[in-house]
């Protein structure tokens, strides 16, 4: 680390380099946090999570009891232990509240004062933060498994909302116009949606190759239902889950199969498996729910990393921090746990100074949230 340090400093290194070292090593030191919990509301199993970009600091969830909670993850009471609790939540007792299980929820891009959430009750709402009403609700005549808001379109705000057994839907991060959808058919499209015509191609696990079970080329993602999708933060690559215990690393832009193998990725889950992929790291890292943990892949290399492992019953979704580099995961336990990196043990010179100066060791707080300006005097 100082290496990285004095490389800066002295103007060697792109400062980059050592962010990105940096989140790489917190990623790497991610454990079970004894000292945070999250409120647990949900009667019933978490299928979603998602953080909003806008500060970083609340994040919906949303049930198997049709339950919509939002938390508030800021910690300003200069202790360790806290608990991230609930600053509202659209229970059992509102008339607004999905009747059957929620499926997806997602903030608004560019504004924390709506969301959205779809649910297994056929319909899609469009919420208002401030009254926790719907704004808007869109009914569908099947189930809407997935919804998607595109996270960088300025000219459109449309919604990616499909039914029946369209397992999952995501917009590129790079392009505002490109969509790709999973179906339980083992098929993934990739769409223009300014273009009229159909998709622009499917993605085909054997790249136009003839497999050995068939004489002809078989046009499919997966062996099984196809229910997770995940682009990476530059929108060069996507990650597809499927039923077949795979998982399987896409370009993008052409749709070839780049055969990173990343073993057996177990998947027994009907509906949609909400994955993610961290944020600058390098390399970047996978993170998949396995059964009660959740698995940590290398990106590129597919070398499984660890296994975290808290949940006492099967994990459903997890949810990346790109600031803190913390991971929150949801279960059919009813738990959302954090997992946040592990303190940098200090330096030998560090410690040092802290001896000059009198302290027993390493503070407990961490320094962001220590009071250094105001006074004791009145």
């Amino acid at each position: 680390m100082l290496g990285y340090l004095t490389a800066r400093q002295t103007g060697l290194d792109d400062p980059l380099r050592l962010k990105r070292a940096e989140s790489t090593r917190r990623v790497l030191s991610l454990k079970l946090n004894p000292d945070r919990d999250v409120d647990r509301i949900h009667g019933n199993g978490i299928n979603t999570l998602d953080i909003e970009t806008i500060e970083g600091r609340y994040m919906l969830s949303g049930g198997a009891d049709g339950v919509i909670v939002i938390y508030d993850l800021e910690n300003y009471s200069s202790k360790t232990q806290y608990t991230c609790k609930a600053v509202c939540t659209v229970g059992r007792s509102s008339r607004h509240v999905h009747k059957f299980s929620v499926e997806t929820v997602q903030w608004y891009p560019y504004d924390t004062g709506m969301f959205v959430s779809s649910s297994f009750d056929k319909t899609m709402k469009v919420w208002d933060t401030e009254t926790l009403k719907p704004a808007e609700v869109f009914e569908f005549d099947g189930n809407v498994y997935s919804h998607h808001l595109s996270p960088i379109a300025r000219k459109h705000s449309l919604i990616a909302g499909h039914r029946a057994e369209v397992l999952s839907v995501r917009w590129s991060p790079r392009y505002a116009h490109i969509l790709a959808t999973a179906s339980a058919d083992s098929k993934v499209k990739v769409w223009d949606v300014r273009r009229a015509a159909g998709c622009l191609f499917t993605l085909d696990q054997h790249n136009g190759e003839k497999s050995k079970a068939s004489s002809e080329t078989v046009n499919t993602a997966h062996n099984g239902r196809v229910n997770g999708l995940c682009f990476t933060s530059d929108g060069l690559y996507l990650l597809t889950t499927g039923t077949d215990d795979r998982m399987r690393l896409w370009n993008s832009a052409s749709g070839e199969n780049t055969l990173v193998n990343y073993g057996k990725v177990c998947n027994e889950s009907r509906k949609k498996l909400q994955f993610t992929v961290s944020r600058g790291c390098s390399p970047e890292f996978v993170f998949v729910p396995c059964g009660s943990s959740v698995a940590v892949y290398a990106l590129h290399t597919g070398e499984l990393v660890t296994m975290l492992r808290g949940h006492y019953n099967n994990v459903d979704c997890c949810e990346f921090h790109p600031d803190y580099q913390e991971l929150y995961s949801g279960g059919k336990d009813c738990n959302i746990l954090a997992w946040v990196p592990v303190l940098r043990t200090p330096d030998m010179e560090e410690e040092s100074n802290q001896e000059k100066k009198g302290a027993a060791g390493p503070s407990a707080v961490n320094p962001a949230f220590q009071d250094t300006w105001s006074s004791d005097e009145d």
